[in-house]
């Protein structure tokens, strides 16, 4: 998340959709009105998906059983390759932990206006308080306020957007993310060996890995049926762990599956673990990142912590030559993390378009 652009970025007036939910307004301001193509369908929004499609569950605690490991290994690769996303049950973090990272989180969001715009996200830029990814006056709008900050390595910290209110809170994420480390170094070991792969081999490869936490607040919307919690994209990290706030009764999260949009039911005290772009091209597109958006809802506000875990900026990445022979010729090129950070989050969030910077042009 260090990564800004080196152009001058308008973005015009955006409002704050927790303010708007206060007024309540009777009508949502235009540039959160999304082109008809764009809308979900209401029937996505308020119910469980028609499909009835439910993405996988992995069990940590069988993979460290010798008797399950080999089922459970399978299910994990069947997750990365058909799926892209999967839930993790058993995965080793505390859940008072987790309550108490969901509730100062909430407090923060609960702050007054005046003190969360302390910590501004600047126009073009990831880090603070406000709306990522918006680069134009006539950009659309996502209907959710966001609070992010780079964690590791220290240099991509900026320690000025890191609030004072509520007093636990710079400590709490510091615990939290060091956990939430832990469990990615885990689940890349267990990708690799689901890919017949040393076991050691992205934790080698991607040297100081990059960590930043993004907490996303989703106000109750009087029109969920005109807006977009979160924009439709997949995510250029290695690996994405988001957990779900319990107080958050709504399904949000919606991924493309088939070219249907599927609601991901929240399973108590599971992290939703999901394949970033970095993971696509070093599996040469075995294992693929998916296309993911958030929804709104009528009555029910949503709160989720997304934690990003990639390479180092200096790394070079490229499709692992393993994964890379006649029938499954290179389609990525090699390229510089940090170079592909940087176009990353320098252009707005529209499907799975900037991983075409890694592509191989076929012309």
């Amino acid at each position: 998340m260090a990564p800004v652009p080196s152009f001058p970025v308008k973005v015009g007036h955006i409002d704050d959709v927790q303010e708007l939910k206060k007024i309540k307004p009777s009508s949502i301001p235009e540039r959160f009105v999304r082109d008809m193509i764009e809308r979900p369908k209401l029937a996505t929004v308020t119910t469980p998906s028609s499909c009835n499609l439910n993405i996988p569950v992995v069990d940590l605690s069988k993979i460290s059983n010798s008797q399950d490991f080999h089922n459970e290994i399978m299910k994990l690769s069947t997750s990365c390759e058909e799926w892209g996303f999967f839930q993790v049950i058993n995965h080793g973090i505390d859940l008072d932990l987790l309550e108490k990272m969901e509730k100062i989180s909430m407090e923060f969001f609960m702050l007054p206006l005046e003190e969360k715009q302390k910590y501004p996200m600047a126009p073009g830029t990831v880090q603070g308080y406000g709306q990522a990814f918006v680069f134009s006056e006539d950009q659309k709008l996502d209907w959710c306020n966001m609070f992010a900050l780079g964690v590791e390595p220290h240099f991509i910290r900026n320690p000025k957007l890191w609030p004072t209110k509520p007093l636990d809170f710079s400590e709490t994420v510091d615990i939290y993310s060091r956990e939430i480390r832990k469990l990615c170094k885990n689940l890349l070991k267990y990708i690799a060996m689901s890919l017949g792969l040393n076991e050691d081999i992205f934790e080698e490869m991607f040297g100081v890995a990059v960590q930043a936490v993004r907490m996303n607040y989703y106000p109750a919307c009087p029109r969920p049926d005109l807006v977009l919690g979160l924009s439709p994209h997949s995510d250029g990290s290695a690996l994405t762990v988001l957990q779900q706030g319990k107080c958050s009764s709504s399904v949000g999260l919606q991924i493309l599956k088939d070219n249907v949009w599927v609601p991901v039911q929240p399973i108590p005290n599971a992290l939703v673990i999901n394949i970033g772009d970095t993971i696509e091209v070093l599996t040469n597109g075995r294992y693929k990142s998916v296309e993911h958006r958030a929804v709104t809802h009528q009555e029910k506000d949503r709160l989720s912590i997304v934690t990003f875990y990639a390479p180092s900026y200096e790394i070079e990445l490229g499709p692992l030559s393993e994964l890379v022979d006649e029938n499954n010729p290179c389609k990525y090129k090699r390229y510089n993390h940090g170079e592909y950070s940087m176009h990353y989050v320098t252009n707005k969030l529209q499907g799975k378009k900037t991983l075409e910077f890694a592509k191989i042009d076929d012309n």
